[in-house]
């Protein structure tokens, strides 16, 4: 099998990935989007022979753009341009959760700050303000007070790009220290962690604890809908706790497995490469089938 990994840098789940690959004889062709063009009218030469690529990109732009142009190239990618939109932009996230009749936490979105900070105001306080597209837990905020809440609108107004004037408000949920993070594959659970922390924030990236989460059978099926909701593929859902049930927050499309890798026993690279192997065989099929 030919693969292809479009990457802006290697980091250590690309090398995860990498090393599995290569370890089962397949050939790699890293592609870093940094220095690609693409053309509207065909596809390079270097991309000839590929029989699947998978999307690590970092930057959502990127992602949505060579996404796009890999589609049009008739090259299958993991993961698709619909399942990068959707999960990309967090609006975008939560009209698909909620149109599932996935429990998602309550979202209002606004594009003035007066209508953003009434939005608050109807919430009340806590609740939280979040960026439309941003992973890491970057500019999210906690507002405890209307005097925080006109501070950071303001901030946030003044700024130049124009997804920072579309004020994502969202209930906060009270959760018991952590969040969980599971790893899908069209739906079905590799691997799943607790991420721990004292701060609002659980992200493994703000430093949590990760500890290996057994999901119980409504867990599996919250992450089957989700990633349905999405259009599938290799997806980070992210749960938290509600008392005796959860709420799905987002889906992430370029999920990073490195401190889910640390931290449970499952192979999740292994899994992870038997299932893009699967994925190429039936694009492989399903090509045959159209030129028959």
């Amino acid at each position: 099998m030919q693969v292809g990994l479009l990457y802006s840098r290697i980091r250590k789940d690309e090398k995860l990935l990498l090393s599995e690959l290569r370890d089962r004889d397949h050939e790699v062709e890293k592609i870093d989007v940094r220095k690609q063009t693409f053309d509207i009218s065909g596809a390079p030469d270097s991309f000839a022979g590929l029989d699947i690529v998978i999307d690590r990109c970092l930057a959502t732009s990127r992602s949505l753009y060579a996404t796009k142009f890999f589609e049009a190239y008739d090259i299958p990618i993991i993961n698709s341009n619909e399942t990068a939109d959707i999960c990309a932009d967090k609006v975008k996230n939560s009209l698909a959760l909620e149109a599932a009749g996935v429990p998602t936490p309550e979202t209002t979105v606004a594009f003035t700050k007066d209508s953003a900070l009434e939005a608050i105001e109807e919430f009340g306080y806590p609740c939280v303000l979040k960026p439309v597209v941003g992973s890491w837990g970057r500019l999210m905020a906690k507002i405890d007070s209307r005097d925080a809440a006109e501070a950071i609108l303001e901030h946030k107004a003044t700024l130049g790009h124009y997804e920072h004037k579309v004020f994502y408000v969202q209930e906060f949920v009270e959760k018991p220290g952590r969040d969980i993070r599971v790893l899908a594959i069209d739906g079905e659970p590799v691997a799943a962690m607790a991420r721990s922390s004292d701060h609002w924030l659980t992200n493994a990236a703000k430093g949590a604890e990760t500890d290996v989460f057994e999901l119980d059978e409504e867990a599996k099926t919250l992450v089957q809908d989700a990633s349905d909701a999405v259009g599938g593929g290799l997806l980070g859902v992210d749960l938290m706790e509600t008392g005796d049930s959860y709420t799905v927050h987002e889906v992430n499309h370029t999920v990073e497995f490195k401190a889910l890798d640390s931290a449970v026993e499952t192979d999740v690279a292994g899994t992870v490469v038997d299932w893009i192997e699967r994925k190429a065989v039936e694009a492989s099929d399903a090509e045959l089938e159209v030129s028959a």
